[in-house]
């Protein structure tokens, strides 16, 4: 019996050795598979974006536009689901916000602006009655301008910061690197619209989407015409066969060209602001200022402006 015992107990601790040899294997072996994953798809981690504290609160905040989703869809002056599809697109979808919860955003801040405007009435702030009425509508609209502007802003930078990818992709490809590779060690360099739209190009590369339909994919999400240009120009340079180095080149030359232009815009648009500002702002307030001086010096028996001020 004893025999038995000692023999049950040998064959228990050989079969549990043996399942912590196999357990242990199976961790190495998973390491080493997530380290062979992550390096083969590192491209899946450029549309990872670093989130501050700031944008968790918001994110955080943003969820409780959920509950008025249905009434956004209804109430979508301004705002129909196509258009907002298309502003969270070109924005990049910042704060993970999606159409219901953006549509749903606008209610919610305009109940906000509906209940500070109340508050306001009730303690009798300064044109309080006015504030019931702004208030809501500014948390509407002001919604749909803040979608806008963002759009507006990533579609800006986009086209700012594309030059300088066109020449560092024109360079690797002249030194025989294919066009995906070159994107793969390229886009990581680069920060913003650029790293997140073409990361998610080889991304759709990867999963097997065709070449032609990911490209049509980044015309629809974004409107940036240098980016337009830049994507039509591939398409047409694989379609008869041109050297993509000797397109990137040249796109790159041509939307230098267009931002010494958009600059020179800028400036020239700049002198008409502040020609009308001085002639309708600074102007009126100095003949103002002098007129009252003068009016102020009759009615005080022709005294100077220095015994006026200390009278």
């Amino acid at each position: 019996m004893d025999g038995l015992i000692i023999l049950f107990l040998l064959l228990f601790l050989f079969f549990f050795g043996l399942s912590l040899r196999s357990f242990y294997q199976f961790i190495v072996y998973k390491q080493d598979l997530k380290k062979e994953v992550k390096e083969q798809t590192y491209i899946f981690h450029l549309l990872e974006k670093k989130t501050s504290r700031k944008e968790r609160f918001l994110a955080k905040l943003f969820q409780y536009a959920d509950d008025f989703s249905h009434i956004g869809q209804r109430i979508n002056f301004s705002s129909e689901n196509h258009d907002v599809r298309k502003w969270l697109m070109q924005a990049g979808y910042p704060y993970r916000l999606t159409v219901e919860r953006l549509q749903g955003l606008k209610i919610f801040l305009a109940i906000i602006g509906l209940i500070i405007g109340g508050i306001s009435l009730v303690i009798q702030l300064p044109f309080s009655e006015l504030t019931v009425v702004i208030y809501p509508l500014l948390g509407y609209l002001g919604t749909i301008y803040w979608m806008k502007n963002k759009a507006k802003k990533r579609q800006e930078d986009l086209s700012y910061h594309l030059p300088d990818f066109l020449d560092t992709m024109s360079v690797t490809l002249q030194a025989g690197v294919a066009l995906d590779q070159a994107l793969r060690d390229i886009v990581p360099y680069f920060d913003g619209p650029i790293r997140e739209e073409f990361g998610r190009f080889i991304q759709e590369l990867d999963v097997g989407v065709p070449r032609r339909e990911a490209y049509q994919m980044l015309l629809n999400r974004n409107e940036s015409k240098e980016f337009q240009v830049l994507i039509k120009s591939l398409l047409q340079g694989e379609r008869l066969g041109i050297p993509i180095s000797q397109t990137f080149r040249q796109q790159a030359e041509e939307m230098r060209k267009l931002k010494k232009e958009s600059i020179k815009e800028k400036a020239a648009k700049a002198s008409p602001k502040v020609t009308l500002i001085t002639t309708f702002i600074v102007l009126p307030s100095s003949l103002i200022l002098i007129g009252g001086l003068m009016v102020m010096n009759m009615f005080s028996q022709n005294q100077n402006i220095f015994q006026l001020l200390q009278n």
